[in-house]
């Protein structure tokens, strides 16, 4: 995904933090949490294992579906892990680069992905856990890719200009990736039994083709799969394509049965504020949607014009209904993008009975006082998905019979 940099100047006026708990129930009794004038009431919250920070990386895609595989432990009772991020994006690096060679320097060789390359490096390399490969290897207590992209980049043009991937080339790739996240263990010893990072994905038991993306889209048949056209799906994997309505049934049987769900989609909207905790499809979408797209870009300082500061964030203003015309348009004139993958973790409504999805983001704890949450409304959502990702056991079984899963 893109990068996200360390910019935002948190505004914090939420008054409840609110972290993952432990129920996989709908709750109709949670405390209110407070965003400004909304009042929020959990009606599910599922469990998901600590908020973390992909600091100034656009390694979105792997925090988001890291955590989206960690609820899925907790889940099938597994227990709690904290796995590597790392360790996926490494591997995902050296998939870049050789798509990059084939495709005569042609490729996408950005910091972002999607959902599909962590299970595509996890079924590949299998994964170890965050302790044993932290992936900072430069001296830094956050991650900071853009040096090491940089190299990544300047490399890649080597054996494309030289029609050959030399193994010097191979070693020169390698010592970068060693410098920066540091030597990949081949075995490694974890609560006292020893792995290789393949054998430790097998210990957790986790199938990745249980696990499909679905979509929305008119331009290509529902009930089919199809190429999302996004520059982060550079291995351009197809995704199940469904009506509207449909992918919120989806995600609305997925939770409220037990299963979190991985997303991605569009944050540039003015009604987009983390900081806030909130987001919400108060104004037209933006027309340019060109300008910048880390951080810095969703969340700025009020004085510069923070998104979401006359957006209606700041109490439950009037929404645009969403519409699946509205949600394709969006799409077409770019100003929906696949900016950001996030992890859906419930579902709460706010004093006006409006549906929200309970969403951990991978910007750290202390950026908004919900402890790195927000709340995005289901018109936010149905205008600003991408995709998700979820089991496929969490599809309702009239749907999957439709999409032959």
């Amino acid at each position: 995904m893109k990068a996200f940099f360390l910019t935002i100047i948190s505004t914090a006026i939420l008054t409840v933090q609110v972290s993952a708990q432990n129920s996989g129930a709908a709750r109709q009794q949670q405390p209110a949490m407070q965003s400004g004038e909304y009042i929020f009431t959990s009606m599910v919250d599922l469990k998901a294992t600590p908020v973390k920070n992909q600091a100034s990386t656009g390694t979105c895609w792997c925090f988001a579906t890291t955590s989206f595989i960690e609820s899925e432990l907790l889940r099938t009772g597994k227990g709690e892990y904290d796995l590597s991020e790392m360790f996926i994006v490494r591997n995902n690096y050296l998939d870049k680069l050789k798509d990059n060679y084939l495709r005569q320097g042609k490729g996408n060789l950005g910091q972002g992905s999607l959902a599909h390359d962590f299970m595509i490096v996890f079924t590949r390399e299998g994964i170890v856990p965050d302790e044993v490969y932290p992936g900072l290897n430069y001296g830094s207590p956050t991650h900071n890719h853009s040096e090491l992209n940089a190299f990544i980049n300047a490399v890649a043009a080597v054996p494309v200009q030289r029609k050959n991937e030399s193994r010097q080339y191979h070693q020169i790739v390698d010592a970068i990736l060693d410098v920066y996240l540091g030597k990949v263990p081949e075995k490694f010893t974890y609560k006292g039994v020893s792995y290789t990072p393949q054998s430790f994905a097998k210990s957790l038991g986790i199938n990745p083709s249980d696990y499909v993306e679905i979509t929305s889209f008119t331009h290509f048949p529902f009930y089919t799969r199809g190429i999302v056209e996004v520059p982060d799906n550079w291995r351009m994997e197809k995704f199940y394509n469904v009506p509207l309505d449909e992918l919120i049934q989806i995600m609305d049987y997925s939770l409220t049965n037990g299963y979190t769900v991985a997303w991605d989609g569009d944050v540039s909207e003015r009604g987009f504020s983390h900081a806030r905790g909130v987001a919400v499809m108060s104004a037209p979408p933006a027309a340019d949607n060109s300008a910048g797209t880390d951080r810095a870009r969703f969340e700025r300082p009020a004085a510069q014009g923070r998104q979401g500061e006359d957006a209606g964030t700041s109490d439950p203003a009037p929404e645009i209904n969403v519409t699946q015309e509205i949600r394709q348009a969006g799409y077409e004139n770019f100003s929906t993008t696949d900016d950001h993958l996030m992890h859906l973790t419930g579902i709460v409504k706010d004093q006006n009975g409006t549906k929200y999805y309970k969403t951990k983001n991978s910007w750290g704890t202390e950026r908004n006082t919900f402890g790195g949450y927000l709340n995005m409304s289901e018109n936010y959502v149905k205008a600003k998905t991408i995709f998700i990702m979820v089991h496929k056991n969490a599809i309702p079984p009239a749907i999957r019979t439709k999409l032959g899963i």
